[in-house]
């Protein structure tokens, strides 16, 4: 079974990076006021006014946005003899954390609590500004950085991951909608810029294939 390879500049790449910019534009346009639309503050109580036993799963999902999911996965790549994966996660999380911090200090949104009435805050209320959600970016950087390496299905597992976070952080009362869309674009255009500069191919080191004629197995490396 050949191994196919992943990312590198190619048209893919240039699509993937113009499309990230591109909804980085779309979601950094309706911030620029202040304000919050009647249609982004309606998706957010939405999720915002979901039960409050849906809070420890919550909290659970967004750590995999949490800078501590950088070195961790990583780790997990490196024990699994995954060495390309384990250094795009660590560039891709990495620098789509340290670009969301330098875009929040950039626009400066404010929090929902501080932007709309009658916000439910579940756990310790965040702190700094509002646009761009840190948690959806390095989240979405991580699962595509996984996506790109691994064959199906395992590439395709990490899909539910952004989404998944990015939900979490309007449940809990930390963003509003265009906060963690900015961060699911943030996240997606950087690890296309990361894949592009850090080609590699897609396996899932470890599996076990049998090689047909033969009695014996190979792993793919």
């Amino acid at each position: 079974m050949a191994l196919t390879p992943a990312d590198g500049w190619s048209a893919d790449t240039g699509s993937r990076l113009l499309g990230g910019l591109t909804a980085f534009a779309l979601t950094l346009l309706p911030v620029r006021g202040g304000g919050v639309a009647a249609g982004e503050a309606s998706v957010f109580r939405l999720v915002n006014g979901l039960p409050d036993w849906l809070h420890p799963p919550a909290w659970l999902v967004m750590q995999l946005g949490s800078l501590g999911a950088v070195p961790i996965t990583a780790a997990m790549a490196v024990l699994t003899d995954q060495p390309r994966l384990a250094a795009r996660l660590a560039v891709s999380g990495g620098s789509t954390y340290v670009l969301a911090k330098g875009v929040k200090r950039l626009v400066r949104r404010g929090r929902p609590v501080e932007l709309l009435a009658d916000v439910h805050i579940r756990g310790r209320a965040a702190s700094g500004h509002g646009y761009l959600s840190g948690h959806a970016a390095v989240a979405t950087a991580l699962a595509e950085a996984a996506r790109r390496s691994l064959l199906r299905p395992a590439g395709r597992a990490t899909l539910a991951a952004a989404p998944a976070v990015a939900l979490a952080r309007l449940y809990v009362g930390a963003h509003l909608p265009w906060d963690v869309a900015g961060g699911l674009a943030l996240g997606w255009t950087v690890d296309a810029v990361v894949g592009a500069a850090m080609p590699g191919r897609r396996a899932v080191p470890g599996q076990i294939l049998r090689r047909r004629g033969t009695g014996t197995c190979g792993r793919l490396d």
